[in-house]
């Protein structure tokens, strides 16, 4: 299995800036594809961005030109790089790793961004 630990995450006023990390341990090597996930108050979870071993990446209409998935493979870390925030990216995100027999979870981490 693989463990998720993600930081990072904050109060930003609109407009500013954060970047989310997360730290992937186990068995990494099973790993296929990395991803952002974040869930707000009465809301369903949802994808923001995805980064596959291959280096393909794909995110959510929403946060495309603003929010950037990137790799450091001698850290074992993903990050999120999130710029020009809105009061709408306002949820706990959370890091996802998937391998062909799983799925696993990070704890989430708190993105507040104040208009």
């Amino acid at each position: 299995q693989v463990q998720l630990v993600e930081s990072g995450g904050g109060l930003v006023q609109a407009g500013g800036s954060l970047r989310l990390s997360c730290a992937a341990s186990g068995s990494i090597n099973r790993i296929n594809a990395m991803g952002w996930y974040r869930q707000a108050p009465g809301k369903q979870r949802e994808l923001v961005a995805q980064l596959t071993n291959a280096g393909s990446t794909m995110y959510a209409d929403s946060v495309k030109g603003r929010f950037t998935i990137s790799r450091d493979n001698a850290k074992n870390t993903v990050y999120l790089q999130m710029n020009s925030l809105k009061p709408e990216d306002t949820a706990a995100y959370y890091c996802n790793a998937r391998g062909f027999t799983y799925s696993s979870w990070g704890q989430g981490t708190q993105v507040t961004v104040s208009s």
